[in-house]
Order: structure tokens, then sequence, then C-alpha cells
């Protein structure tokens, strides 16, 4: 990442530390974001072709929902494998852009050898400007979650409660424009809380000290485990001390003055790996 920021960058790109571009057009604001997947990483070969393309489409919204942004609609590439995986694909991608009223706009389609990797591209249109980004928490602010962590974890691991949590995330496309405009900075967990609160904390240059007991957990016990492991697509956000949130959130720490530490938990460094690295 550090050397794609060396390269020529447009002002809309947020110096790469967002999941989405920024693009003003006279009285629009159009927010782009692109996500890929990659079969064996991102879905094991025996995965429900419904299953890829709804969560190929849920986690390019949930950057937009992040933004405070409406969706437009999609762009896919997509890479050709047997017809009836290919039909279940569209069954899939059919469902989730219904749902979410985001039309197909276009894209690629290619016939590879070997595992694929599928890329969607989303657009969106700004509900509130500025639009949310990372870099705006301030000291004093709150430090909220909107929802249990560690669902898609379990899910994962074959629990079936947690299932959908794993196979078919959902973006949360209305809490997101609720938010834009009373949130500072905000952000979808998808790496872990730890590891995106770190990137959050870092693109504002501030230190969030969060609460080992405030931080909603699917799983007490596993704890640890459910603050790292991902794919929760729950929103990050920091808001003013005493805010009128529009919705339910977890108040789980505060925003203090930068330290040598991007977050701490209970008041100490956190050690040991933060999250999913790619």
């Amino acid at each position: 990442m550090e050397a794609l920021r060396g390269l020529s960058l447009h002002r809309g790109a947020r110096n790469l530390e967002d999941d989405c571009a920024v693009l003003e057009f006279g009285s629009e604001t159009l927010v782009i974001t692109h996500d890929s997947m990659a079969e064996g990483t991102h879905w094991p070969e025996s995965a429900d072709p419904f299953d890829v393309a709804w969560k190929l489409v849920a986690v390019n919204l949930s950057d937009l929902a992040a933004a405070g942004a409406e969706p437009i609609g999609v762009m896919l590439a997509y890479s050709l494998g047997d017809s009836d995986g290919d039909g279940r694909f569209i069954e899939g991608l059919r469902a989730v852009l219904d749902t979410y009223d985001a039309p197909l706009l276009g894209g690629d389609t290619i016939r590879a050898d070997g595992p694929r990797t599928l890329g969607l591209t989303a657009i969106g249109r700004a509900t509130h400007t500025p639009v949310p980004s990372r870099s705006g928490a301030k000291v004093g602010d709150g430090v909220f979650v909107t929802g249990d962590l560690g669902q898609a974890m379990l899910g994962h691991e074959g629990i079936e409660a947690h299932r959908e949590a794993f196979v078919r995330p959902i973006p949360l496309l209305e809490t997101g424009r609720a938010l834009a405009a009373v949130a500072t900075a905000m952000m979808d967990i998808s790496d872990g809380l730890l590891l995106d609160a770190t990137r959050l904390a870092k693109a504002s240059e501030v230190t969030l000290s969060l609460e080992n007991a405030a931080i909603p957990v699917a799983d007490r016990a596993r704890f640890d485990d459910c603050i790292r492991w991902g794919d929760d697509y729950q929103l990050l956000f920091t808001a003013p001390s005493g805010a009128n949130l529009p919705i339910r959130a977890h108040r789980i720490g505060e925003v203090t003055a930068r330290s040598d530490a991007p977050i701490l938990l209970d008041g100490a460094p956190v050690v040991g790996s933060l999250g999913y690295q790619h």
C-alpha cells in the first residue's frame, strides 16, 4: 500500500486511507469502491456460488455503508466456471442486487485456468457531505460499534446459528446513512476490530482507548478471537461525547490524544496479531 501511495493520486482517493474514493460532480458526490475475492482464500471450492455472489456484492456495499452512501449500481469482473455453477452465481447475484436496489451497470467476463478471482466495483451517491472517512476522529469522541463481533467466525466454523453471518453478510446501508451526519469517523469492520480500529486511529492521528467489557461479542469465552477474526461488517465509528445517535450502538471506548500505541485495550497496548492481514 505504501508503494501505491507513491503514485500520482487523485484527491478523491483520500491518500488511499479509506475504502472508497470520493468524487464531486457539481451538486452530487459519487462514492466508489472495489473489492476482490479469491477462490481458496475467501471461499472454498465447495462453496455455493449463490453465496459467493451475495458476499462479493455485500462486502462492497458495506464500504458504501461506511461512507453513508446510497447504491447506484455495480460493475462485475467474473471468471467463468461450469455452467451449473455460473447459473447458481447469477441467482445469487440477482437476489443480492434486488435486495439492495443496486442494479448491474456492466463489467467483464473471462475464462481462465486455475483458481478464480472475482472483482466488483460498487458506485454510490453520498447522502451527506462531507462524506465520513477514517480520518475525522477527535479527542474526546466516543468510540462505537453497531453489533456483536465474531458471528462470521462462528459461522465459518460450522455453528449453524451464525452461518448466515459468514456466507451472506448484511451491508448496513440504512445505518450508515443515518450515522453519516453525526459520525466524525467511520469504517466497516472487515479484518477484525483491533486491526480496523488501528487503521482508523492512524488515519485520525489519535489513540483509541477501548474497554474489554464494553465490546459486544458473539462468544465471550472466545473474546480474543472475536475481536481479531474479522468478516463482521459491523460499523466502527466515532461521535462527539453526548451526541444523540440515530441508531442503537455500543460505546466501546474513547478517543484520546495520540500516544505510542494507536489502540489501547483496558489501558494497555495490544500485543500479538491484531487481525486478518492480506
